[in-house]
């Protein structure tokens, strides 16, 4: 007599869905079992939580996340309110554009650079800029001894845009990303008129400007101006771009170097979509309406060490980004509230010691924001903790995405961790702490009235030293550094600078002085002036200026002496 296996009843029956104190029993029931299993074994960490300080349980269930709430709190890729994605088919349909950030030199090293990268299958690239550029200084002002090409590539004018770019595909490639912040005018120019010599309309081809100054004050101090003109340069470049370039992306507001400062992942969010509202402000109050400029703006997110964390952190994002627009703003096409981000590979987690190590730190970072639907995306180069990348670590890196989003898989379905009990749990709870920073920052009057007030410096200062000092006491384990520790030095080859690129782009730059119309260059530096005192958006003047080949520094000059410089204040 032949036996049969029992037909299990089909799912969503009474006998298999449980209801929720039952299941709230057994959970109780379970939660013993583990204590007493656990009794005689010394726990593993004294704290079991997120980098963000999040306590994580040891098991979730559907009573972290009940399913009644779906729709409402997590929803369908593409649609409302985005937390699954900002496509309905997301990588099904275009992988994500892998645009690594380069530059180094003078122009002509960094274009070299740029088309080695496309040539290895890089979809975009992000332009590198030395400190002086950043900061509006030309290659030899007195500030600028030392710094020329260093951490990036200098571009005095008009003249080294086109050396950066001759050759480069523009319409060719997905997405071309620059650091302008404080000089976040100065670069639209500079991409616009160099088009322009290459006979090229900007309509044909994206420019992602970063043009997010405010961050400077916290992050990383390449700022020029006070924060209150600051953010008028950078409405100034959203009105032109929503008026004109509606295909570029005018902003891409950092959230980035906040947590390379110290920030958690809930206070990244909060604080650069504080930056966000201060921009959007200041730009609507122009009559532009938010269905205009909304689309064009992106934000640029950290994707750090802690893969669940940043996962739920980018999905949280998009939730909360996505209900600011429609609720607060009034938005109603989907496109402006369908957030689109960057994101690179966490610098700070990149180790000195043992660099090797670094290999699988930024594999793990970039499956973490290629999980979370991330748009573009860079990963840092295993080196770049003792220099800049080698042409060998940096294929390596852009290899290490190509692999993730051809042979993983992961690239197949939308959302792929979608639906885990730790991961919505941990997405609300995100998404509830970075909406009380927000509503902080509101009542202290805004991103800049934070800033000015020190409370933003204050609270990334406190997660920072929070950090470190779990690292110092081995609550936080980093390999090669408080743990499998070494005395071996790195034995690898890393990159040196030309040293004579500072005194070239100094001769260069007599040169071009000698050479231009001086009498034109006066005019539209006057003209730039007259119209940022009186208020006119100062994107067409600084493209006159620009087109004259008049030079970075004395662009930035004729602002600096009109608005001054800040003066950074100490905060305790």
């Amino acid at each position: 007599m032949s036996r049969k296996l029992a037909r299990r009843p089909p799912r969503g029956t009474p006998s298999e869905q449980a209801p929720a104190e039952q299941l709230r029993k057994a959970l109780e029931e379970w939660a013993q079992r583990l204590v007493a299993a656990e009794a005689s074994v010394a726990p593993r960490k004294k704290r079991f939580e997120t980098r963000s300080s999040i306590p994580i349980k040891p098991l979730y269930t559907p009573l972290d996340h009940p399913p009644d709430k779906y729709l409402e709190e997590i929803g369908f890729p593409g649609e409302f309110p985005f937390t699954r994605g900002a496509d309905p088919g997301m990588y099904r349909h275009q992988l994500w554009t892998m645009g690594q950030y380069a530059g180094f030199g003078s122009a002509e090293d960094s274009n070299k650079r740029f088309k080695y990268l496309v040539a290895r299958g890089a979809t975009g690239f992000s332009v590198a800029l030395d400190l002086p550029t950043q900061i509006g200084y030309d290659s030899d002002h007195g500030r600028s001894v030392g710094e020329v090409g260093k951490v990036g590539v200098t571009l005095n004018s008009l003249a080294n845009m086109e050396a950066l770019l001759d050759g480069v595909p523009l319409t060719k490639v997905r997405q071309i990303r620059t650091t302008a912040n404080a000089i976040g005018n100065v670069l639209l120019a500079m991409f616009i008129c160099a088009a322009e010599k290459q006979r090229i309309s900007p309509r044909d081809f994206n420019v992602l400007l970063q043009n997010d100054p405010l961050k400077e004050y916290l992050g990383r101090g390449t700022y020029i101006y006070p924060p209150r003109q600051a953010v008028r340069v950078t409405a100034d470049v959203m009105e032109y771009c929503a008026r004109e370039l509606p295909n570029w992306t005018s902003v891409n507001v950092s959230g980035y170097h906040l947590e390379e400062s110290g920030a958690t992942a809930p206070q990244e969010i909060a604080f650069a979509f504080a930056h966000a509202r201060e921009y959007l402000d200041a730009v609507l109050g122009r009559g532009v309406s938010i269905d205009d400029v909304a689309p064009s703006i992106w934000v640029f997110f950290s994707s750090q060490m802690d893969l669940m964390e940043e996962v739920a952190k980018f999905r949280a994002a998009r939730r909360i980004w996505a209900r600011m627009m429609r609720e607060q703003y009034g938005a109603k096409k989907k496109e402006s509230m369908a957030l689109r981000f960057l994101a690179f590979t966490a610098g700070s987690a990149l180790t000195a010691q043992q660099p090797l190590n670094n290999i699988v730190r930024v594999t793990v970072q970039a499956l973490a924001a290629a999980m979370a639907g991330v748009q573009t995306l860079h990963a840092c180069s295993y080196d770049e903790a003792l220099a800049l990348p080698t042409e060998e670590s940096v294929t390596l890196a852009l290899r290490t995405q190509q692999i993730l989003a051809q042979e993983s898989g992961l690239a197949d379905v939308v959302d792929p961790l979608g639906g885990s009990y730790y991961l919505e749990s941990l997405t609300d709870e995100l998404e509830k702490r970075a909406l009380e920073y927000m509503d902080k920052i509101q009542a202290l009057g805004g991103a800049v009235a934070a800033i000015e007030q020190g409370y933003v410096q204050k609270e990334i200062s406190a997660a920072a030293w929070a950090h470190q000092r779990k690292v110092d006491q081995r609550e936080k384990i980093i390999t090669g550094v408080n743990d499998q520790v070494t005395d071996a030095r790195p034995n690898i080859a890393l990159f040196t600078n030309d040293p004579e690129v500072e005194r070239r782009e100094c001769e260069k730059l007599a040169e071009l002085r000698r050479t231009r119309d001086g009498v034109r260059v006066q005019q539209a530096l006057r003209r730039l002036e007259e119209d940022a005192r009186r208020e006119v958006n100062i994107v067409p003047a600084t493209i006159e200026a620009v087109r004259s080949y008049a030079t970075i520094g004395e662009i930035c000059g004729v602002l600096r002496n009109l608005w001054g410089e800040h003066q950074d204040k100490p905060i305790f």
